[in-house]
């Protein structure tokens, strides 16, 4: 009645609705206890920014013809207990120090966000984080040609990767100082 090729289509179509069924099953699962874990609600203390501010000549620094560009580099203290972003579904975190600010005088409409420091966190072991005088990763620099002497918010920020699912992105409250001011240089 049915050919061997229709038999192994509809077992195959059997077992692939199986699985993902199962699959997300286990992603609202762990997302559940993700939320119960108070994974959403973790608090972080970013202290002692300490802002250089210097100007490069560099394109990989955003210099164009030859005109300089005003590079901003941090140090800062940071602690974090991020152990409530680790269950069973977890394959490892990504988490990055991010500053916002807004757009300037000709776009309030719009904020800005770099990056100034990021890490992959592979076990719950590792998640909790106690970093002193740690160096930004990254010299970042505005689109504009200052960064104006900006007011800025730090965040920390996350990518719960899973071995099931959706990636899971939030940000964590920052107490300490979670505000900096950047370094002028004079130019505009």
């Amino acid at each position: 009645m049915f050919s061997t090729v229709q038999r192994v289509q509809n077992v195959f179509g059997y077992y692939t609705t199986v699985i993902l069924i199962v699959s997300a099953i286990i992603s609202a699962l762990s997302y559940t206890q993700l939320i119960q874990q108070g994974a959403f609600g973790i608090q972080t203390r970013v202290e002692n920014q300490k802002l250089k501010n210097v100007v490069k000549f560099t394109r990989r620094a955003g210099s164009v013809n030859n005109k300089g560009k005003e590079n901003v580099r941090m140090n800062f203290d940071l602690d974090a207990d991020l152990t409530p972003l680790f269950n069973w579904n977890t394959k490892q975190v990504f988490v990055y120090l991010t500053a916002e600010y807004d757009g300037g005088a000709k776009r309030t409409d719009i904020s800005n966000k770099v990056t100034f420091w990021d890490k992959i966190i592979l076990t719950k072991e590792d998640a909790i984080l106690h970093l002193r005088n740690q160096r930004s990763a990254y010299s970042v620099y505005d689109v504009q040609k200052s960064f104006n002497e900006n007011n800025a918010t730090l965040k920390l920020g996350w990518n719960i990767q899973p071995w099931v699912g959706a990636l899971i992105f939030g940000e964590s409250e920052v107490v300490g100082e979670p505000t900096l001011q950047f370094p002028g240089t004079g130019r505009k």
